[in-house]
């Protein structure tokens, strides 16, 4: 079979079975270390403004994604929002049940064009419904990294 033909059942495709043990670094970059040392120092969250798009970037970018305008300008962004979407989680990474379902979610910061996927706490799964307004608790100042955990989750308004 060649690479241009199309593959009708899942048995016709190639694969090689096995697995590769690989580690990662994640750098976040300038935009955002000061987004996160934002986080960690003040408890707030900043955007970056494309002044020809009108677009604010959460998280924040460097360069505009549609006219690749250099963005200069950081802007506070409300630490409230909106549920775009979200799921409920029964199970661990590693397959074992949670004893407690935990609920992911992305969250559209008021303010801006972006937004976060975060847990929701303070609230019932069957209670959370897309277009549910939110607001981040963050962590207490002692206890913040520098990281995206520094937010404990986002609850109900």
């Amino acid at each position: 079979m060649s690479l241009l033909e199309r593959i009708e059942k899942l048995e016709e495709a190639k694969a090689w079975p096995g697995s590769i043990p690989i580690t990662s670094r994640y750098t976040v970059g300038i935009a955002g270390e000061r987004f996160f040392r934002e986080i960690k120092d003040n408890a707030r969250f900043l955007g970056t403004r494309c002044p020809n798009c009108d677009i604010t970037y959460v998280p924040p970018r460097l360069y505009c994604e549609r006219c690749f305008a250099k963005l200069d300008d950081w802007v506070e962004v409300e630490p409230t929002g909106t549920v775009r979407t979200y799921t409920v989680l029964h199970l661990a990474l590693d397959g074992s049940p949670l004893d407690e379902p935990e609920i992911l979610a992305f969250i559209v910061l008021d303010g801006s064009d972006g937004g976060l996927v975060h847990r929701l706490g303070e609230v019932d799964p069957d209670e959370v419904e897309i277009g549910m307004r939110v607001e981040a608790v963050f962590k207490p100042e002692a206890e913040r990294k520098g990281s995206i955990l520094d937010i404990g989750y986002f609850r109900p308004l």
